[in-house]
């Protein structure tokens, strides 16, 4: 990447903070960084307030590259051809979803951007840092904040990517924006390196709801998973016990884990922070592409004006994820629903939204499957107060039992495994059997995370994504025509996606080293 690239990114988005405020702040730009700014405190708390409001672009679904890669490119969801809508972006993110995609697609671009601007800002954060003439203590918060979130954007890059170029300064000249892919193993070395530096020296969450701000938890937590990724599982294990000794439960029932009321509550490890005010750019709008095609939503958004949801359509949860759930799993309700209405010609309208439970489409009306936990009534349309769950408590109770299960000791897994299923409203799992565990575990993190942009690297790590896609790929061909003969062709090449083309043309040190098969 040139310099002016790396340094134009480097300075998006950058945000408001005050330390005397209990929330995060994630006001509107204000100010650029210069040589007269990363002085004072205050100026990096607002350089970090900056570094926050990128997650929104990398984790948070305002890039549709979220959910289309790590959801909509699994067995979880796909979405409904929209024949009025047949530009460059929907194609893009239908191939993602068929394993079609290419070099130039531009969503695995933006995923790619996303995540190295978040890491161009914590890095001018991390090396001014400790020459700034103000109290060391009040520098080291600062200092883990910024290296939980380098952290977190580098598991984002391996997982989604392989090796990638492993920037951890500020670009200054050209000489160092440039550099070549580092190994897997190096990626994590970083990561693991940077979560363990977080994790002593950040404080526990202590206070509900939450700042939003990173915390020992949610450091501990991402230390956790890199572990697990990595197969080393007493690592795991440690991370995550510790996890569980704070003061994080579950909320019950499963719905309210998700209400905007409950932001940031005692189930939240880390959510990417959103505001429902107008005007100010802090609101999310993911569901809306989540809604269906239709003359107007605002039956269900409760949201006014009714205008026409055009670029709906998307993450539909499929028959196959809806037939993973047990016969009395409260998640399946507060997960799915479906919005009833008619359709005349090529126009749908909503009527209602009904219970997935038991429905039978009466005579006359159209039904359209949508995804319901994070449908909310707000005011404005396109304004919706939805934060985005990055780690719950439930999916740290998960990694848990499944760290336990890889080391044979699937008795000490059963309670936190069970406390999940509990809440459901399910009977625990009994059997000892780890080979049995492990298929009940996986199971549970398909049903618990469901649409948490979790699926798609869940199958990848447990080696199951080529064998469960290519027969999901057949039963949607199967069901739907509109799929071309081309789609889910899915061999180990598919597992992670493509250094993007415009990355390659930047960086001359990447040029012949693109991922195998693209």
């Amino acid at each position: 990447m040139k310099r002016k690239y790396i340094l134009t990114i480097a300075l998006l988005f950058l945000g408001l903070a005050s330390c005397k405020k209990d929330f995060l702040n994630l006001s509107p730009p204000d100010k650029d960084s210069s040589a007269s700014f990363y002085k004072t405190e205050s100026d990096f708390l607002q350089a970090l307030s900056g570094a926050y409001n990128l997650l929104r672009a990398s984790h948070g679904n305002a890039n549709n590259s979220c959910w289309d890669m790590g959801e909509m490119r699994s067995d979880n969801t796909y979405f409904d051809l929209n024949e009025q809508n047949r530009g460059v972006g929907a194609l893009q993110l239908e191939d993602i979803a068929n394993f079609t995609d290419d070099a130039v697609n531009g969503n695995t671009q933006s995923k790619w951007i996303a995540d190295y601007s978040g890491i161009s800002k914590v890095n001018s954060i991390i090396d001014r840092l400790p020459t700034a003439n103000f109290e060391n203590n009040l520098k080291v918060p600062i200092m883990a904040q910024a290296k939980f979130l380098r952290a977190l954007w580098y598991l984002d890059l391996v997982q989604y990517y392989g090796g990638v170029p492993l920037q951890v300064h500020e670009v200054t000249k050209e000489s160092q924006a440039s550099l070549p892919r580092s190994s897997v193993a190096s990626v994590y070395g970083q990561i693991v390196s940077d979560a363990l530096d977080a994790a002593g020296n950040l404080a526990p969450a202590s206070n509900f709801p939450q700042s939003g701000r990173a915390t020992a938890g949610a450091a501990k937590t991402l230390l956790g998973h890199a572990y697990l990724l990595q197969k080393k599982y007493d690592l795991a294990e440690k991370q995550l016990k510790d996890v569980t000794q704070m003061s994080y439960a579950l909320n019950s029932p499963y719905a309210s884990a998700f209400l905007p009321a409950n932001k940031n509550s005692k189930e939240s490890i880390f959510e990417i922070q959103y505001l429902n005010t107008v005007g100010l750019g802090q609101e999310s709008r993911f569901i809306y592409q989540w809604l269906p095609v239709a003359s107007g939503v605002s039956v269900l958004t409760g949201a006014v004006p009714n205008s026409p949801n055009s670029n709906g359509g998307y993450n539909v949860p499929s028959l196959n994820l809806i037939n993973a759930y047990e016969r009395n799993d409260q998640r399946l309700d507060a997960s799915i629903g479906v919005v009833e209405g008619v359709l005349l010609g090529n126009t749908f309208t909503p009527e209602r939204m009904k219970s997935i439970i038991g429905y039978t489409l009466p005579p006359g009306k159209t039904a359209r499957r949508v995804v319901r936990k994070f449908l909310h009534t707000h005011a404005v349309t396109g304004n919706s107060d939805e934060n985005f769950p990055v780690y719950r408590y439930s999916d740290v109770l998960l990694m848990l039992a499944e760290a336990l299960n890889e080391q044979n000791k699937s008795g000490e897994a059963l309670p936190y495994l069970n406390a999940i299923r509990n809440r459901a409203g399910l009977l625990g799992a009994t059997s000892l059997d780890p080979n049995t565990l492990r298929g009940i575990i996986a199971h549970e993190r398909r049903i618990e995370l469901a649409f948490e942009n979790k699926r798609w690297l869940d199958l990848v790590r447990s080696g199951q994504a080529v064998q469960v896609m290519n027969a999901y790929g057949t039963e949607l061909k199967m069901m739907l025509t509109n799929i071309s003969p081309n789609a889910y062709n899915v061999t180990s090449k598919r597992l992670i996606f493509p250094i993007p083309k415009i990355e390659m043309e930047r960086n001359v040190t990447l040029v012949g080293n693109q991922n195998p098969g693209y």
